[in-house]
C-alpha cells in the first residue's frame, strides 16, 4: 500500500483528507457506512483526535478517555472485508490491519470490529483481535 501523502486521507482512500475523513471529523457529515466509519475512526487515531473518537464510541462501552501512546505512529490501514453495515442494516462488522511503527518496530493490529446504528448515526461498539 502507498503512503499518504501530507494532503491524503490517512484512511488509505485516494481522497484529499478534508474531502474525505476530514469532514466526519469536523461534524460536516456522517459516516455512511460501518467501513467509512472504521476508516474515519483509523484516521482519527493517526490525527490524534480524541473527541472525535469518543463522539464515535458507542455509549455502552465508550471509555472515559483516549490516551495516545507518544511512541507509535499508524502507517497503514488495510480492509480485509466487511459484513452488513450498509443504509440498510442496523449493524455492521468491519474486519482490518493497521500497521504501525513503535519506536523503530513495526506491527500490526488485526481486528474485527463491530459497529451498530445509535440514533441514526454509526458507532463503533467493540472488537476482537485476532492472530
Amino acid at each position: 500500500m502507498a503512503r499518504p501523502t501530507p494532503t491524503s486521507c490517512p484512511c488509505g482512500l485516494p481522497a484529499a483528507y478534508e474531502d474525505c475523513c476530514g469532514r466526519f471529523h469536523a461534524g460536516t457529515a456522517a459516516a455512511p457506512t460501518a467501513e467509512a466509519l472504521m476508516r474515519s475512526r483509523y484516521a482519527a487515531f493517526v490525527r490524534e483526535d480524541a473527541a472525535y473518537l469518543l463522539r464515535t464510541w458507542h455509549p455502552d462501552t465508550r471509555p472515559p478517555g483516549v490516551a495516545f501512546d507518544p511512541g507509535l505512529t499508524w502507517v497503514g490501514l488495510e480492509v480485509l472485508g466487511a459484513e452488513d453495515g450498509s443504509a440498510f442494516h442496523r449493524r455492521g462488522t468491519v474486519t482490518y490491519r493497521a500497521r504501525y511503527r513503535d519506536g523503530g518496530r513495526s506491527g500490526s493490529l488485526h481486528e474485527r470490529s463491530r459497529f451498530e446504528r445509535v440514533d441514526g448515526a454509526w458507532v463503533y461498539v467493540d472488537g476482537d483481535f485476532i492472530d
